[in-house]
């Protein structure tokens, strides 16, 4: 009972908190506010110990979007993963979910962050944030925030009135936890009402810097450093102060610092104010989260068109960079798989600083071809900050860099990566300024949907790699398609982890980076099979719009869903329904499934599914007819659900050149088809390209 206490003790919180009389109240009233608050909160945990799987746990919760689910704590090598077997709406998953996409999403916005943060040498922050709250649903009597565990709480108000707070550890295995944050339940003195504003104000501080090394500070392995309500869109205003001689860069545009900071100086955007530093940022629109990195940086600026991109680097990288064969490991890049594994020695410790202009340019060039293509670029300049470690991360306005994203060609090549490996870490700062568009001005709407802005902005990284080294480009994908038919130690291949849908649940004690590896390596071919569709339709019918030899444009069909993607969700989620019925309306007659418009076989097989299935010809014949071959024969589609529907191109080869014969869909295991071909055709190639996620022995 105890440890089922400890997991669920926020939960029934958020239930009987709404039982706790309000001052004045009347008995009948209370009673009316019990019955209203209790009608439809219903919840079960029970913790089954089974002979075999040993303990696991089975919910009904009434208040969650998914109300039943199953699941298991795990712990493998030292790490908690909490493994969810099972998730679901009851009792219509599909018609549920539809019906929460269209429903306002969040029963509270926060419309308005106004933070002053002061940072303490070495790790210390202190910070008071002022939050300014909307109720679109109200009835509830405690509100659960998120917040890195590093921070402690002083004190909470609510209209300037103190409320009382319950900070409860996220338990171990979660992604809160993993995250490195917990929860933070604020309790008002009464009910909240539909429409209402107030105005919160949280006091607290901690330890959530981390110092890697001379001159090298970074925030976010320590979790969020402000209170939040998750992933939603607000604007925000943030004040930091600081040691001199250190440089910080936050999200949003720097403003000048006035008379109303203490500063006295109204006309400069960094002033001095009793030894320490003081600057301004402000959100230009509303986005979905704040950071801000602090180093003793030099700086580079390159242009792409009337948008600065910044870089910031320092002269050296953190403690822990790879010096010997034995600590080294490969950093993560915009790549599937867990790519940490023995590297040669580097002879040199790399000075990040010079490399910086490359890799302020190599961003600039990325931001002019994503803003050809997808729109301009939606904030006024870009700040790139060096990070250490393996990862990078990308905010609103600001990217932080790997430390490894610094390093020359040189130094790359003494650490004797593959061609490939390469390839995937060169990308990551092109990869992470897509997320400028794909994750910071469009988001998702619910886990289920999170995989489609990683895949949207890798697959737009790859576009760029495409335009200027195709093989390159076809490298990456073969590697991305290899790497989800690889097993792990107890035989199970990669691909079975589960579809793109399943988001972070996808990352498990079998398959602890199992997230990553399917969001950038399924979901990147979901796009690349998306695109080549609308190609192959729009060469056929030239009144599509597709340059004649194949080549890429701005005005290709799956560009133009693109755009129109960023014009229509641009400062809002999107849902991975909602992204596919854009696509939708580029379908020509020639991609509709059994005469229906429509990408619904798309998502329930390929989407939702895990296949990766091998395609053979099998009984082609050739009837010769004046002007023209009819050409029959079975595309047969193995290693796949017998309900799995492919649009399959087929080519011929003439004068050396592959020629597009048509599409079929495969339909199951065994589909027929009939293709009208040029005279005297005597050859027919299935998929020549590589377009589609297949086997190819």
């Amino acid at each position: 009972m105890r440890n089922l206490a400890e997991s669920d003790a926020v939960r029934l919180l958020m239930t009987f908190s709404q039982f706790l009389p309000v001052q004045g109240q009347t008995a009948e009233d209370a009673q009316k506010q019990i019955s209203s608050a209790s009608k439809d909160d219903r919840m079960l945990h029970v913790r089954v110990q089974g002979r075999k799987l040993g303990n696991f746990d089975v919910y009904f919760d009434s208040t969650s979007p998914e109300q039943i689910s199953a699941g298991q704590l795990k712990t493998v090598d030292g790490v908690s993963y909490y493994d969810m077997w099972t998730s679901f709406s009851w009792p219509q998953p599909d018609q549920h979910a539809e019906a929460i996409a269209a429903s306002p999403a969040r029963p509270i916005d926060i419309t308005h962050y106004k933070i002053r943060a002061e940072i303490k040498p070495p790790t210390e922050v202190d910070a008071e944030a002022v939050l300014q709250l909307e109720v679109q649903h109200g009835g509830q009597r405690a509100v659960l925030f998120e917040l890195s565990r590093f921070l402690q709480i002083k004190q909470v108000a609510a209209d300037g009135q103190p409320v009382e707070y319950i900070h409860n550890q996220a338990v171990e295995g979660t992604q809160l936890s993993r995250r490195g944050n917990d929860l933070v339940a604020v309790v008002f003195a009464q009910p909240l009402q539909s429409g209402q504003r107030l105005e919160l104000r949280f006091v607290y501080g901690g330890e959530v810097l981390s110092e890697a090394g001379a001159g090298l500070w970074y925030v976010g392995a320590r979790g969020v450093w402000f209170p939040n309500l998750g992933l939603a869109m607000s604007n925000f205003d943030l004040e930091f102060r600081y040691p001199p001689g250190w440089t910080l860069i936050a999200t949003g545009k720097r403003v000048d610092v006035t008379s109303s900071t203490g500063t006295g100086n109204p006309s400069v955007s960094i002033a001095q104010s009793a030894g320490e530093q003081v600057s301004r940022w402000v959100s230009e629109r509303p986005i979905p989260l704040a950071g801000f990195n602090l180093g003793k940086y030099q700086r580079v600026v390159a242009h792409a068109g009337k948008v600065d991109v910044e870089t910031y680097a320092t002269s050296g990288v953190e403690r822990g960079f790879p010096q010997s064969s034995t600590d080294a490991v490969i950093p993560e890049g915009p790549g599937p798989v867990d790519l940490r594994k023995p590297l040669n020695i580097l002879v040199l410790p790399p000075s990040p600083a010079q490399n910086a202009q490359a890799v302020a340019a190599a961003s600039a060039r990325a931001i002019d071809f994503f803003s050809r293509r997808f729109g301009p670029y939606p904030y006024s300049g870009l700040a790139l900050t060096q990070m250490p470690g393996v990862e990078s991360q990308g905010w609103p306005g600001l990217i932080f860099l790997s430390s490894f994203s610094f390093l020359t060609a040189e130094e790359k090549s003494r650490l004797h990566l593959s061609a490939v490996d390469e390839t995937l870490i060169s990308q990551v700062v092109v990869h992470e300024t897509a997320h400028q568009w794909w994750g910071d001005l469009v988001t998702w709407s619910g886990y289920r949907d999170q995989w489609m802005m990683e895949a949207l902005a890798n697959y737009s990284s790859l576009m760029l790699l495409e335009s200027t080294d195709p093989s390159r480009f076809r490298a990456v994908m073969e590697k991305y398609r290899d790497d989800l038919l690889q097993k792990s130690k107890s035989g199970v291949p990669l691909m079975e982890d589960g579809p793109v849908t399943f988001g972070l649940r996808l990352s498990c004690s079998q398959f602890p980076r199992g997230y990553e590896a399917i969001s950038y390596g399924r979901g990147t071919w979901l796009l690349h099979m998306l695109r080549y569709m609308l190609r192959d339709a729009a060469a056929k019918n030239p009144t599509i719009g597709i340059a004649a030899d194949g080549a890429q444009t701005m005005d290709e069909p799956f560009v133009r869903a693109l755009r129109r993607v960023r014009e229509r969700y641009q400062g809002r989620p999107i849902t991975t329904r909602e992204l596919l019925q854009v696509f939708e309306e580029e379908l020509p007659p020639s991609l509709s499934y059994e005469g229906r418009k429509s990408l619904d076989w798309f998502y329930q097989g390929w989407v939702k599914g895990t296949a990766v299935p091998r395609f053979e010809l099998h009984a082609v014949k050739y009837s010769d007819k004046p002007g023209s071959t009819t050409i029959s024969g079975t595309i047969l589609q193995k290693h796949a659900p017998s309900d799995l529907v492919t649009s399959v191109p087929l080519y011929t080869s003439r004068a050396g050149k592959m020629v597009l014969l048509g599409r079929v869909f495969a339909d199951g295991p065994e589909s027929p088809f009939h293709l009208i071909a040029p005279p005297d055709t005597r050859k027919v190639i299935l998929d020549p390209n590589q377009t589609l996620l297949a086997r190819v022995r």
